[in-house]
């Protein structure tokens, strides 16, 4: 069960600036659109959507209460397992061509909308790097360079001295950078959406759970406990805290439990030999390995576990030799912050784009791509809301199809993991 009672004790909480004034929404109101959902996609959607169309947001809790302010805050203009040549073998060569375009320019629409509105602290564009955890994988990297430069994103292939020379670190086998990547404070960056919407004219409305949705002839009526939106149109922007609120939607993703942590802020010296080019980092793992800064010169890093058990401690131990092992450097690591939160897996890895009934709008599958994915689809679920033909979206719209024995699946989504390292060992050859 995800909780869904207060923002978590994360870096970004407690470092981020101040949020918008917010209320609950106490009283019946109509509006054109009503978005469900106040994180990246609801605030994208919202944002892309003004000043001609005012939407009205609800969210269950505060702003950046779920991923959007839970998440690593790596931006990252690729998908995590397919590829270029896959999407177009997926989709067909012409859908297959604007999927790549609408991922290629993500990072940077994340970036320019930092820009256009002036984010205090809420991002760096200074590039995103995948080291090579393998021989085998760096062939990985070799192909995604030619393939994702084809299509006209900003790379370089990185060989081992190259890497070691801006990481900082001898444990990889080379990688390649995307220089339109970066990283966001996600905290800073979901409350700026929040600001720059609401100056278009979006109303916003916190510890507003929509609790049903009624069809009323060509209108929808949103109710939450002490109020209602009717609207004609309705986004359902939820992704991993998907709930019931439209029947089978939830079933349709595998939400997966993650853990962050920052340490303390690291010396000026360690700062200067570790990351020295402030670069979001995540590797070729199945169990994945990634680091980046905070503002202050915390490293913030992560991990998932099978089991919860002593889970922070736990953490402590297996995430401070990872960093000790890729950075020696660092010498002995404190955490000063550990949090968790969920993001959506799809059974492909590949995003879904639905449209459930007449003017009813969603997307799901981050896959751990949520930063700047969810903020383009904003755009695309904007443009939908507008009146743009299925047909003529970057991404297929296809119907809800819910993962077989979903219940067991969520269960035991996390015991994968088991699989994912067995199978980085085996690359590496140390069975």
């Amino acid at each position: 069960m995800i909780d869904k009672s207060s923002l978590p004790n994360s870096v970004w909480a407690a470092t981020a600036p101040s949020p918008i004034e917010t209320y609950p929404l106490e009283e019946d109101i109509s509006s054109e659109v009503v978005i469900i959902g106040g994180g990246y996609t609801g605030l994208s959607t919202a944002l892309h959507l003004g000043p001609d169309i005012c939407p009205v947001v609800l969210e269950t809790n505060d702003i950046g209460y779920g991923a959007s302010g839970r998440n690593n805050g790596l931006v990252i203009p690729t998908l995590s397992k397919a590829d270029p040549e896959e999407i177009i073998r997926t989709y067909g060569k012409e859908k297959g061509e604007q999927t790549i375009a609408l991922i290629r320019d993500s990072a940077s629409l994340v970036f320019d909308l930092i820009r256009k509105h002036n984010m205090e602290k809420a991002g760096e564009q200074n590039g995103w790097i995948q080291p090579a955890h393998s021989p085998g994988r760096m062939k990985l990297v070799e192909k995604r360079v030619k393939e994702w430069g084809d299509r006209g994103l900003k790379v370089d292939l990185l060989e081992r001295e190259q890497l070691e020379k801006i990481t900082g670190s001898k444990a990889w086998f080379g990688g390649w950078i995307a220089h339109e990547g970066g990283t966001v404070h996600p905290m800073a960056y979901v409350r700026g959406l929040a600001k720059a919407a609401s100056s278009l004219g979006t109303k916003i409305y916190t510890n507003s759970p929509a609790l049903s949705l009624i069809r009323d002839n060509d209108h929808w009526i949103v109710r939450t406990e002490n109020g209602s939106v009717k609207a004609s149109r309705i986004v359902l922007a939820t992704n991993a805290y998907t709930d019931d609120l439209w029947p089978r939607l939830r079933r349709t993703i595998v939400p997966v439990k993650t853990w962050q942590m920052a340490t303390k802020p690291l010396s000026d010296n360690v700062r200067k030999t570790v990351l020295p080019g402030r670069h979001g980092l995540s590797d070729t793992r199945g169990d994945l390995e990634f680091a980046r800064y905070d503002w202050d010169g915390r490293l913030v890093s992560g991990a998932s576990l099978i089991f919860d058990f002593n889970s922070e401690e736990r953490l402590k131990e297996h995430v401070g030799k990872r960093l000790q092992k890729n950075f020696p450097q660092i010498g002995e690591v404190e955490w000063e912050f550990i949090w968790n939160g969920f993001l959506s897996m799809t059974t492909d890895y590949l995003p879904r784009l639905h449209v459930l009934a007449p003017g009813v709008f969603t997307w799901l599958g981050c896959n751990g791509r949520g930063v700047a994915l969810s903020t383009a689809m904003g755009a695309v679920l904007a443009d939908l809301v507008r009146g743009q033909s299925i047909n003529d979206a970057p991404l297929p719209v296809t119907d809800l199809k819910t993962v077989p024995g979903h219940g067991l699946v969520t269960r035991f989504a996390r015991t994968s993991l088991l699989n994912r390292r067995i199978s980085d060992r085996k690359e590496l050859n140390l069975e």
